[in-house]
C-alpha cells in the first residue's frame, strides 16, 4: 500500500463527494482519477484492469444520473420542453450569478420561467420548478449512493 497516493486519492475523494452538491465539481470523475493516481503510486499491484472498467462503468452512471435526474424531475411535474432547458440555462446561470446558492434556485426559477413562457400558466410553471427541485435531490441522493459505492470498492481492493 502506498500512502502518499493513499493521501492523495482521499483527497481526490472529498473533492469528489463534494461534487454531488457542488456541480462545479466533477464528482465520480475525480474519484476515478484519485483511483488512477494511487494505481500509479502503487504500481498497479492492486487495482487490476477489471477494477478500472468497473469504475469507468460507475462514473458513467453517475454522469447519468447527473444529467437525467433534473429533466426527468420537470417532466415528471408536468413541465414543458421549455422548462427543460430553462433549468439547463438555469443552472450555469445560477451557479455564476449566486454561486453555491444558485445550485438550486438557478434550475428552479430557469425551469418556472421557461415554462411560463411557453404556457403563460403560473401555477404549472411553479410545478415544473419543483421538479427540478425533486430530481436535483434524488439525483444527488442516487449519485451517494453509487459514488460511496466507488469508494468502498477502492478501499476493499487495496486490501
Amino acid at each position: 500500500m502506498s500512502t502518499p497516493g493513499l493521501i492523495i486519492a482521499i483527497i481526490f475523494f472529498t473533492a469528489g463527494m463534494a461534487g454531488i452538491f457542488v456541480p462545479v465539481l466533477p464528482g465520480a470523475p475525480l474519484l476515478l482519477i484519485g483511483m488512477l493516481i494511487y494505481g500509479f503510486f502503487d504500481h498497479f499491484s492492486h487495482l487490476t484492469w477489471h477494477f478500472y472498467l468497473g469504475q469507468v462503468i460507475l462514473t458513467g452512471a453517475v454522469l447519468g444520473v447527473d444529467y437525467l435526474a433534473g429533466i426527468w424531475g420537470v417532466k415528471r411535474y408536468g413541465g414543458s420542453r421549455a422548462a427543460v432547458w430553462g433549468s439547463l440555462i438555469g443552472t450555469c446561470g445560477g451557479l455564476l450569478v449566486m454561486g453555491p446558492l444558485g445550485i438550486l434556485l438557478g434550475p428552479f426559477l430557469g425551469a418556472v420561467a421557461g415554462d411560463w413562457l411557453a404556457r403563460r400558466d403560473m401555477r404549472q410553471a411553479w410545478r415544473a420548478g419543483l421538479g427540478t427541485l425533486v430530481g436535483f435531490l434524488g439525483g444527488a441522493f442516487s449519485k451517494l449512493i453509487i459514488q460511496t459505492l466507488m469508494i468502498i470498492w477502492f478501499f476493499s481492493a487495496i486490501r
